[in-house]
């Protein structure tokens, strides 16, 4: 009795696994597909579908219907077609980013020059055409003012020393000219007094 329970609980055992595999075997066969899902599941669904043989030679063989074949050529080239497609819009994008990153870099040095160009403007002062820093131009004017008012302190002493000695050539000119009439009143009266003796030995020499 018990070898009758222990065999049929076996038999149950084997068609539960059956079952059970046919029906894993199934789904996989429902997910692969020879006209839907990616390349790699393609081929796995013509493997799983492809029967094996034994040849002449004694070597296995796996026998792959034709039209299977060249459906999955098919869709391998097609596949490929799009990944080339897909590559050269790739390419395409990329050298449009190239050519904007060039543009994009030569604009940034256009602009880094005009930066530094304005800097160096702003840094800077123009004079006679030249650019000079501001420390330098500043440096040039002062030394440009300190000599002006050096000249100008120079010709200031020049004038009150011309001055000077105007003032005292004018005072010795009054003093020669003032020397001059007392010497000339002393020379008239010398004059006088000598013609007055002449006159007066006349006389004399006229009364004897």
């Amino acid at each position: 009795m018990n070898s009758i329970k222990s065999v049929i609980f076996i038999l149950f055992i084997c068609l539960f696994t059956t079952n059970t595999f046919s029906q894993i075997t199934d789904t996989e066969e429902d997910v692969l597909s020879l006209n839907s899902g990616t390349i790699d599941n393609q081929f796995e669904y013509v493997l799983k579908k492809s029967g094996n043989f034994r040849g002449t030679n004694g070597q296995m063989y796996e026998a792959v219907k034709l039209n299977m074949l060249l459906t999955l050529r098919a869709h391998t080239i097609d596949s490929l077609k799009t990944v080339y497609k897909d590559l050269a819009n790739t390419q395409a994008i990329v050298k449009t980013q190239k050519k904007e990153i060039t543009d994009l870099k030569a604009n940034l040095s256009n602009t880094q020059n005009d930066l530094t160009k304005t800097d160096t403007e702003k840094n800077s002062m123009a004079l006679f055409g030249m650019q000079m820093s501001k420390t330098g131009y500043n440096v040039l004017m002062w030394t440009i003012i300190a000599g002006l008012l050096a000249l100008l302190l120079f010709f200031i002493y020049k004038f009150k020393n011309s001055n000077s000695i105007t003032r005292e050539a004018k005072k010795t000119l009054e003093e020669t000219e003032e020397e001059f009439e007392e010497h000339r009143k002393t020379a008239l009266e010398r004059e006088q007094k000598v013609r007055r003796q002449l006159q007066d030995e006349i006389n004399k020499q006229k009364k004897s």
